[in-house]
């Protein structure tokens, strides 16, 4: 099977891994914060906060910004659950904007329209969580104007988008938000195995994602209610939870960030060469933007013909029955059974909707050979031609 992703791993990714493992820290040591500091560094922001995933990077973004009961978070339909599932997390309820149908990411006329609407009904979103969707970014100069003017605090979550550019600058400098969160699950760009990353030039608020990360828990006397008892002393100050990464994981990924630009690289030319290779296919292709430098986490096609569409499980079965391991990212989250629960249902997002019926992710990673992508093609156009 070609998957549709899969991690990067080389001889000196695993050396620094297996120093950790020799070392006397294996979490809570020095490479945690090397790995902050390399990633924020890179992208130009002013602190780092790593933990053991992007939904928890997720979380804590949501309770530094005060985010609960009686409160909102909007984000979109075209994301994986946890975009939205991190403002339940604190009694928050969600709601979402439709995507932009060439984008595929949070459309700003949408936004717009139920900004003012939510205005003249006093039900305005407290965070709003434009969604990166593959690795290319928001218009967030359009999303970040509109959101100050109705004074909503921005999450971006560039799960997808380490390594991406928007407006000449690396996406997660936070020039148009407050925070922006990364994910390194094995099949994004660069991998702890399991980990995430929220990054903010706010030093008020990387202090409290650091307290939430750990339990809400602090050594620092400047952060206590009273004076130190003594040099075991600790005190919890704030509501917390275990979400760190360990040294291990932070080791991986600090080898990871040295490679990411490469990494970027050969993911812009797999997609430039399934851009000219499926040309003549009866299919919507991805767009490559003037203004932007997409990650490429993903290469997302859609299906022109109507029947195709309709028959896409059968399909994806014979792709993935001939070796080509396609995917679909994602499910309107409004579509799932839980959120049908809340209230929502079929046609509240129309945009959202009809690309989810065309969608199908193709095979798109590092380690792909000419030979994959050859095969890749040619049982693809086989297919739609059957």
């Amino acid at each position: 099977m070609i998957p549709y992703g899969r991690q990067s791993i080389d001889e000196q990714d695993v050396a620094a891994v297996t120093a950790v493992l020799k070392s006397d820290f294996l979490t809570q040591g020095p490479q945690v914060p090397k790995f902050e500091k390399a990633v924020a560094d890179y992208v130009g922001a002013a602190h780092g906060i790593a933990v053991n995933s992007a939904t928890s990077a997720l979380h804590i973004a949501c309770m530094a910004l005060g985010l609960g009961a009686g409160d909102r978070l909007w984000t979109v339909p075209i994301t994986f659950v946890a975009s939205s599932n991190v403002g339940l997390y604190c009694g928050a309820s969600v709601d979402f904007v439709d995507i932009d149908a060439q984008t595929l990411t949070m459309c700003p006329k949408a936004l717009e329209a139920k900004l003012s609407a939510a205005a003249s009904s006093g039900s305005l979103p407290k965070v709003l969580v434009p969604v990166h969707l593959t690795g290319r970014s928001c218009d967030m100069i359009r999303i970040s104007a509109l959101a100050r003017e109705y004074g909503v605090h921005i999450i971006e979550d560039a799960s997808h988008a380490i390594g991406a550019t928007y407006d000449g600058s690396p996406v997660g400098d936070c020039r148009y938000s407050d925070i922006t969160v990364f994910s390194f699950h094995p099949v994004k760009i660069i991998t702890t195995a399991e980990g995430g990353l929220a990054t903010t030039q706010d030093a008020a608020l990387a202090s409290a994602m650091e307290l939430a990360r750990s339990h809400g828990v602090t050594r620092d006397p400047a952060l206590m209610t009273g004076p130190s008892e003594g040099g075991w002393y600790y005190q919890q100050v704030a509501m917390g939870y275990n979400y760190r990464m360990t040294d291990l994981q932070a080791a991986l990924g600090v080898a990871q960030m040295e490679r990411l630009d490469a990494l970027v690289a050969r993911r812009r030319d797999l997609a430039q060469w399934y851009h000219t290779a499926l040309a003549n296919l009866p299919l919507t292709l991805p767009t490559f933007e003037s203004d932007a430098t997409s990650a490429w986490h993903l290469y997302v096609v859609g299906l022109n013909d109507p029947s195709q569409r309709r028959n896409k499980a059968d399909l994806f079965d014979r792709l993935r029955a001939r070796g080509i391991g396609v995917n679909l990212h994602y499910i309107p989250v409004h579509l799932q059974p839980y959120y049908r629960t809340l209230g929502f249902n079929p046609g509240d997002f129309p945009i959202s909707e009809a690309y989810y019926e065309a969608a199908l992710t193709l095979p798109l990673h590092p380690g792909l050979s000419q030979d994959d992508l050859n095969t890749v093609v040619r049982v693809l156009s086989e297919e739609l031609a059957d």
